[in-house]
């Protein structure tokens, strides 16, 4: 793998530790409800961040921390979200899964983003040529209606609709071979949508190979682009059903191989940052919410 600038694995490792961190916290017993970790899949959104613009419009899921963190780097913000402290993103009442900041949108509901994110691709069109609509989607959301629907009308108004599929093999604890028939590929295909799959693990040979696919899809060609990822952790806390002996690849893992110092050096900053930044979230005051 190329050796990445420090920028770019300290977004990486703060992501990673970010995860980690919420973890450690519902062990403790200190956060409620639940929470969806990328762990493994981190890559995918940091790929993508120089491709994108403050101008673009990012629609997010469930499994949707690093895709917030890719575009904002804002940790304290996200996790005073998450525990209910001031200064969190949506006042506290989105938590982990339900997010809005400026042109960026998380809910948990699959399949939702895509004919939402279609509905904004049109009018980007119409009114800011150039800009375009990206929306995360999982292997597991193929089996929404909405999406075939949101597919058709992008491809028949042209729109600059960017469909990003972290695809890691199992839809909550169902693998994909038991939930979805034919591929991904052949669901583009039938929409005469381009679309192109990722199975690197290497950031900057990603961003290589995807950038002329995002100014394709800024011109008006609606695009499909597959990340063949996996999700080290389980679907929430703790209902994994692979068996203890699944490959399971991880990007951290093996660029740590190649590159220990750089690792062992930005990682530790990563885990140090998030130790100061969760004592100091912890210790704010409740958010305080009023309807608008």
């Amino acid at each position: 793998m190329d050796r990445l600038a420090d920028e770019d694995l300290a977004l990486l490792l703060l992501i990673r530790s970010f995860e980690r961190k919420l973890l450690a916290l519902f062990t403790k017993g200190e956060l409620n409800g639940t929470t969806h970790t990328c762990l493994g899949q981190e890559y995918v959104p940091v790929s993508l961040r120089p491709l994108l613009s403050d101008r673009d419009w990012v629609f997010s899921n469930h499994r949707g921390h690093g895709h917030y963190l890719a575009r904002f780097e804002d940790p304290e913000g996200l996790l005073a979200e998450i525990m209910g402290r001031k200064g969190a993103v949506c006042d506290g009442v989105g938590g982990s899964q339900h997010l809005r900041r400026d042109r960026y949108l998380s809910t948990g509901v699959q399949g939702q983003s895509l004919p939402v994110a279609a509905g904004v691709a049109l009018r980007l069109k119409r009114h800011e040529p150039g800009t375009l609509a990206c929306v995360y989607i999982g292997d597991g959301t193929w089996g929404e209606g909405a999406v075939y629907e949101a597919l058709n009308m992008a491809r028949l108004w042209r729109l600059p609709l960017l469909v990003v599929v972290e695809h890691n093999g199992i839809a909550q604890s169902t693998p994909t071979g038991l939930q979805m028939a034919g591929t991904i590929a052949g669901r583009a295909a039938a929409f005469d949508i381009g679309h192109t799959r990722v199975s690197s693990l290497d950031v900057a040979e990603i961003r290589r190979r995807l950038a002329p696919w995002v100014e394709r899809v800024r011109g008006g060609s609606p695009a499909v682009v597959e990340f063949a990822t996996h999700r080290l952790g389980p679907h929430s806390k703790g209902d994994d059903t692979r068996p203890s002996d699944a490959v399971i690849t991880d990007w951290y893992a093996s660029y740590q191989a190649e590159h220990p110092g750089q690792s062992s050096r930005i990682e530790a900053a990563a885990r140090s940052r998030m130790d100061a930044i969760a004592a100091e979230v912890a210790a704010r005051p409740p958010a305080a919410w009023t309807a608008a």
